[in-house]
């Protein structure tokens, strides 16, 4: 299978490259990291600028109108960069559920601040307890009254708007929540990987009837094809982290000595680095199939796709970060080390959207007989 870029692709990868390694370097992300925000501004507007924040906007909307193969090339570039803006947050799972479930007015009404860098939405669908769903909307006169709490919403506490799920009248639907709507609570943390979550509770947040979603689409199949996209676009995420990752890794056993020589000359660390090498290339082509099976039309196709890479890349990239930090040794632990972080996000991408073990058991039940 050709895994080849066109050229247009090629050419929105070489420049979002340069604007971050211009932008974006290591020592900037660590004071990033540790400031208030946590994400910057700076760079946000510069990857709006670039119009990267519009790839799966419609171009009846101004946006790039991409595929989730431009999704991915997008996340690679940023795994690589290791950026802790909410593209994923906002670009991918927001753009996403206003694409497949707001009608017409809305998503003009949002998308272009969304693409300006202006308005940085959050997608809150994740709950914890037994019930799929136990956040509640009810109807009363002109407005819903939301009741119900949302657990480890990416950039939930630093978006502008949440699109919140819950169930009404006994079917699920999407909601246009302001993040700072009364009665709602942000629980903003830091994850280990330098990135930032919230916990959301909701305690009669009133929103208007205008603020539900209400496009034709059927709300339960979109919400599984908004994190499908999600699913996939981090595991094209986690490949620039390990292609950065094993980069650094080379280069660091090329220099270090050891008993007169580079490290690197050591047949076991030479046979642990191609084992690194075999990981990445094959992560990559998983990580294009999982994004050509995001954008299937049948569901059980892209249920099979999607979770054939995120399981594959869970367990690749855990096998990646374990490899370069011992090679490493416990230089590798270190903060002031780029490859602790790099290891560090690899790591949580595995949990991000269904861990490796959630999505083996997806694809052993969507896979066909």
């Amino acid at each position: 299978m050709n895994f080849s870029l066109a050229e247009e692709q090629q050419l929105l990868r070489e420049a979002l490259v340069r604007f971050i390694e211009k932008n974006c370097g290591f020592d900037k992300r660590r004071a990033t990291m540790a400031g208030a925000a946590g994400w910057s501004r700076d760079t946000w507007k510069g990857l709006a600028e670039l119009g990267v924040l519009g790839v799966l906007v419609p171009q009846e909307f101004g946006g790039y109108g991409g595929s989730t193969i431009d999704v991915a090339v997008v996340m690679e570039a940023m795994g690589e960069g290791l950026l802790l803006e909410p593209f994923t947050a906002s670009s991918v799972l927001g753009a996403s559920a206003l694409v497949a479930c707001a009608n017409a007015t809305q998503q003009a009404a949002i998308l272009p601040a969304l693409m300006s860098g202006d308005t940085v939405l959050a997608f809150a669908h994740g709950e914890d307890g037994s019930t799929p769903l136990g956040t509640t909307a009810a109807e009363a006169g002109n407005e819903y009254i939301l009741h119900g709490a949302k657990r480890r919403v990416p950039h939930g506490a630093q978006a502008d708007t949440l699109i919140i799920s819950a169930m009404t009248a006994g079917s699920a639907a999407l909601f246009l929540v302001p993040g700072d709507a009364a009665g709602l609570q942000r629980r903003d943390f830091r994850t280990i990987d330098g990135l930032r979550a919230a916990d959301l509770a909701l305690n009669g947040v009133r929103v208007p009837r205008a603020a539900r979603l209400d496009g034709e689409a059927d709300v339960p199949a979109a919400i599984e094809l908004i994190l499908d996209r999600a699913a996939a676009a981090v595991c094209a995420e986690a490949v620039g982290v390990m292609q950065k990752l094993q980069q650094q890794t080379l280069e660091y056993i090329k220099t270090r000595q050891q008993f007169g020589q580079p490290i690197g000359r050591f047949q076991v660390l030479q046979h642990r680095a191609a084992d690194m090498y075999m990981l990445l290339e094959l992560s990559r082509s998983m990580a294009y199939y999982g994004a050509m099976a995001a954008a299937e039309a049948d569901a059980g196709r892209r249920r099979a796709g999607v979770s054939a890479a995120k399981a594959y890349i869970g367990r690749s990239g855990r096998l990646v970060a374990q490899s370069a930090l011992q090679m490493h040794g416990g230089i590798g632990l270190t903060d002031e080390l780029p490859a602790s972080h790099y290891a560090k996000r690899l790591t949580m991408l595995d949990f991000w959207f269904g861990t490796r073990d959630d999505h083996l058991r997806r694809f052993l039940s969507s896979a066909p007989r």
